[in-house]
C-alpha cells in the first residue's frame, strides 16, 4: 500500500472505533489551503476535530506524541476554516487524537486546545 492508501486505510479504522464509542463521523479527510482533519466527528454536544496517527512498528516516537506544535497549530487552523465555512460557530469543539499501533488503539480526547 503507499502512503495515501495505508493512511485511510488507519482513519477508517479509527473512525469505526470513534463510531463503536458514539461518535457520529460527519466527515473524512476535510482538506482546505490551511491543512487538513483527519476525522470530523460529532460527540454528544461536541463538534470533534480528530488527528489519526498510525505506527507500524516500535519506533522512537509514539503516535500520539507526533502531533506536534506545528501539526497542532496547521489543524487549529484548518478547524477554524471548517467551523467558519459551515456555520458552526456557536457549536463547543475539541480536538481528539487517536493513535493506533500494531497492538492498540488509543483515543485521546481534547488532547490540545486551540492554537491561533
Amino acid at each position: 500500500m503507499n502512503t495515501r492508501n495505508t493512511g485511510s486505510y488507519y482513519e477508517k479504522a479509527a473512525g469505526a472505533f470513534l463510531e463503536k464509542k458514539g461518535y457520529q463521523i460527519r466527515e473524512y479527510n476535510f482538506r482546505c489551503r490551511y491543512g487538513e482533519i483527519d476525522i470530523v466527528a460529532q460527540e454528544g454536544e461536541y463538534l470533534v476535530f480528530c488527528e489519526v496517527k498510525y505506527r507500524c512498528q516500535a519506533e522512537e516516537t509514539q503516535p500520539l506524541e507526533a502531533v506536534d506544535l506545528k501539526k497542532q497549530k496547521r489543524i487549529s487552523r484548518a478547524a477554524l476554516f471548517y467551523i467558519t465555512q459551515r456555520g458552526y460557530i456557536d457549536i463547543p469543539c475539541r480536538f481528539d487524537v487517536v493513535g493506533i499501533t500494531k497492538k492498540e488503539i488509543v483515543l485521546i480526547q481534547n488532547a490540545f486546545d486551540y492554537i491561533g
